[in-house]
């Protein structure tokens, strides 16, 4: 199997790419800098590895690439929680996945021979928050800037079946494994520090990074998955549990909160990424057959820490 893959050098795109490499198959990782992807890939280790430059927002000549492989994972877009939401950065992280999902479409629309699958990423965000509602893959969307871009992403993904390409989208919830969100979150545990963030009844929908990996490969080979997956595992927590479990798995201790105006004086309304939150459950994952290796919070952090 040959897989394009964007987002290829992220936390999620470079475990990807090291469970196809592993496997056996073909990996063309479109990327902004190839000089990080070959240093993350070099050739001598990863020889099923072919890079190509790409600008996520533009045509050009690396759409060419998509033809010939059999799948494409769309993981590609401007991080949500690291800069403050000036209207400049909102337009980033819309553009990035909006404008990006386009051009994906439009090249596997064009390629010869056609890619099968495209299995797309969006995330829990769609939504939008709350601290008593339930979701699943049948919910409406919410109204925030957050689950707008996550309407206009999808919008975007959804053209690729005019080409006749089967759509997988993975609506993606906070993932855990070494790097990404947790790494932050465990800094003032080691510091003896730690504590939930805001009120700490919020809700946090994760997925194991292994878990999220299976699932995208699982998206890639079954032909009976079509339409919006929640990528997350069955038991969701609210932060207070989250913080409280890393306080056991790391035996230090979970009792000092971080104040909600403190992030938000760091980030402004991009702290309602982590001080907001949705309890997400994923129905039709299950329905699929999915069989998670850490469905729940204490193992999953456990197997991470160690």
């Amino acid at each position: 199997m040959k897989v394009a893959i964007t987002g290829a050098t992220g936390f999620v795109g470079s475990r990807l790419v090291e469970r196809l490499h592993k496997e056996g198959n073909r990996i063309l990782v479109l990327t902004r800098n190839t000089f990080s992807a070959q240093k993350l890939f070099p050739p001598g280790v990863f020889p099923n590895v072919e890079i190509v430059a790409y600008t996520p927002t533009e045509s050009g000549s690396w759409q060419d690439a998509i033809a010939g492989c059999d799948g494409v994972v769309n993981l590609a877009g401007e991080p949500i929680a690291e800069e403050r939401w000036t209207s400049g950065q909102k337009q980033k992280i819309l553009n990035s996945r909006q404008l990006g999902t386009q051009k994906i479409v439009e090249a596997i629309a064009k390629a010869n021979p056609q890619p099968s699958v495209l299995v797309s990423a969006s995330a829990v965000g769609y939504y939008g928050t709350s601290e008593t509602s339930t979701f699943d893959e049948t919910s409406s969307s919410g109204n925030d800037f957050l689950a707008q871009v996550c309407q206009a992403w999808e919008v975007e993904a959804q053209k690729v079946r005019d080409a006749g390409v089967r759509l997988v989208i993975l609506r993606l919830g906070i993932v855990l494994g070494n790097g990404g969100a947790l790494d932050k979150m465990i800094t003032p545990f080691k510091l003896f520090a730690g504590g939930p963030l805001g009120s700490g009844r919020q809700w946090l929908s994760w997925i194991h990074l292994d878990d999220l990996v299976n699932l995208i490969l699982q998206a890639l080979t079954n032909p009976e998955m079509q339409g919006v997956y929640n990528a997350t595992a069955p038991h969701p927590a609210r932060m207070a549990e989250l913080s409280q479990t890393l306080g056991q798995v790391m035996q230090r201790p979970s009792w000092l909160p971080v104040p909600g105006f403190a992030l938000e004086a760091l980030l402004g309304d991009g702290a309602m990424v982590v001080l907001e939150g949705q309890q997400v459950m994923p129905q039709r994952t299950l329905e699929s057959g999915f069989k998670y290796e850490y469905p729940d919070l204490l193992p999953a952090l456990s197997q991470i820490i160690r």
